[in-house]
């Protein structure tokens, strides 16, 4: 049990939040939503959809869902493969292969340009994956980036 909870990077990572690498990857997503409002117009959610059960799961349940999904099973099954080791630009190959997966997943229930955008996120959901051995710094990173989506876009894409 316990070599699967590693293949699925089920394991803690205490202090994470303080790593400067997790640090970059929120300014990252800061510096994201900063500039977005001058380069398309951005409709804010309303403050009594942010305390609704759609924006709970489109906030925290489905990243949980997504990263346990792509960062654990599959970049986890990748990486464990000599080929899925190796790097290009510092992202691995299972990070890369597992980031083309995600954003593509993504087309289903976004626009295609929303769709792509994902693929940077992923890649920095994948070093962290990479770096730390464990879902939980990118499950992190990810519900916050996915508050500043649902919050700044008005939440479209929310029931």
């Amino acid at each position: 049990m316990s070599a699967l909870c590693e293949l699925l990077g089920l394991k803690q990572v205490p202090g994470f939040y303080r790593s400067p690498i997790f640090l970059s990857c929120l300014a990252v997503g800061a510096a994201f939503w900063g500039v977005l409002p001058l380069l398309v117009a951005v409709q804010p959610l309303p403050w009594h959809r942010i305390v609704s059960l759609a924006f709970f799961l489109a906030v925290v349940w489905q990243p949980i869902v997504e990263e346990l999904l792509f960062r654990g099973c599959l970049q986890g099954f990748l990486s464990i493969r000599e080929w899925g080791q190796r790097s290009l630009v510092a992202i691995s190959i299972a990070n890369l292969l597992t980031s083309v997966m995600f954003t593509g997943a993504h087309i289903a229930t976004h626009s295609l340009l929303w769709a792509a955008l994902t693929l940077f996120p992923s890649l920095l959901f994948g070093v962290l994956r990479d770096r730390f051995g464990s879902v939980f710094p990118p499950i992190a990173l990810h519900i916050i980036y996915n508050a500043g989506y649902f919050m700044l876009t008005g939440g479209s894409s929310l029931v």
